[in-house]
């Protein structure tokens, strides 16, 4: 779940400006009269257009200074594609888009996120505030959707925190970062150790490769990496690709051949004095560069090429590890 707990709001009338309704100063959000300027800079609405404007954009620095500070310091915490699916979460988009933002006749912020595929407009309605916490409504539709099928509605809070406004709940559910990232380190830990023993085998079938081209082991990883590009020839636009080496044979991607790809570090290493010809041996291995957030197994195919995994609190794994497929 992406808000784990129930929010329980101050139970405190609405405060109203002393000024409301004089010339010139704006009524305060959620009251009936007539808006006469945009929201306070400093105001709930204001807040939550900022905010949607860093998630569009995913801007994860811009974001996180609209949580409270027990929230920021978790999501400082989450890896970069956990902050991101937090931030998409709150946009409906996947990918980062163009970020605007506009006043409706009512003198309420809006903000428009574009993608090359889609673009959704997001509404915000009139705030009830309440001593320290404030509730809105935001409309969330796809800015074609003239029908209004599309639309996704939803009360925000926020609540005033270090004289900012911060953000407290989505609905009635709290905005609980730290349960999520509990939540969200066990889920990325599971997938990263699949994409770990794939990798471990890709890199496998690379180094086979490699042995059967060059009759010798690689040196390293990095010589398994991309193929660098020729630097372009006076009068033409771009370089090509060169040709395939001993340093650089073009058969793995440039995060495996650096050995740190998915939450993972690899390795070779070389079971013998020389890396030269077929009889040489070696053994891959495979640990969480974060052990108990980006994964909690280690994996080994040992030098007679049978595959291992166990828990060894992110050092390399061993021969005495169950064996795997």
């Amino acid at each position: 779940m992406l808000f784990a707990r129930q929010a329980h709001a101050q139970e405190s009338s609405s405060r109203p400006e002393t000024n409301a309704g004089a010339p010139g100063v704006p009524a305060p959000e959620g009251s009936n009269t007539p808006p006469t300027s945009m929201a306070s800079p400093s105001g709930p609405s204001t807040a939550l257009r900022d905010v949607l404007l860093a998630a569009c954009s995913q801007d994860a620095a811009g974001f996180s200074r609209f949580l409270t500070q027990r929230s920021r310091e978790s999501f400082d915490r989450l890896t970069p594609a956990a902050r991101v699916a937090l931030m998409k979460r709150f946009v409906l988009l996947n990918l980062p888009g163009k970020a605007s933002s506009t006043i409706n006749p009512a003198g309420r912020p809006m903000v428009r996120c574009e993608t090359a595929e889609v673009a959704t407009d997001m509404s915000i309605g009139g705030a009830d505030v309440r001593d320290n916490v404030a509730y809105m409504p935001l409309e969330i539709r796809d800015a074609q959707d003239s029908s209004g099928q599309s639309v996704h509605q939803v009360n925000m809070g926020l609540v005033r925190e270090g004289g900012q406004w911060r953000l407290l709940s989505l609905g009635l559910l709290l905005l609980d970062l730290p349960a999520l990232e509990v939540e969200w380190d066990s889920a990325e830990a599971d997938a990263n150790e699949a994409t770990a023993l794939q990798n471990l085998k890709k890199l496998a079938e690379a180094v086979e490769t490699y042995r059967r081209t060059y009759s010798s082991l690689p040196e390293s990883l990095s010589n398994l990496g991309p193929v660098p590009e020729v630097p372009p020839k006076a009068g033409t636009a771009k370089g090509v690709l060169g040709a395939q080496t001993r340093k650089a044979a073009g058969l793995v991607d440039m995060e495996l051949a650096a050995g740190n790809k998915d939450g993972y570090i690899f390795r070779i290493v070389i079971a013998g004095a020389s890396s030269l010809g077929a009889p040489a041996k070696y053994e891959l291995a495979a640990t969480p560069s974060a052990y108990g957030r980006t994964g909690k197994k280690s994996f080994l195919r040992d030098a007679q090429g049978v595959w291992h995994a166990g828990d060894h609190r992110g050092a390399v794994g061993s021969e005495l590890d169950a064996r795997i497929p």
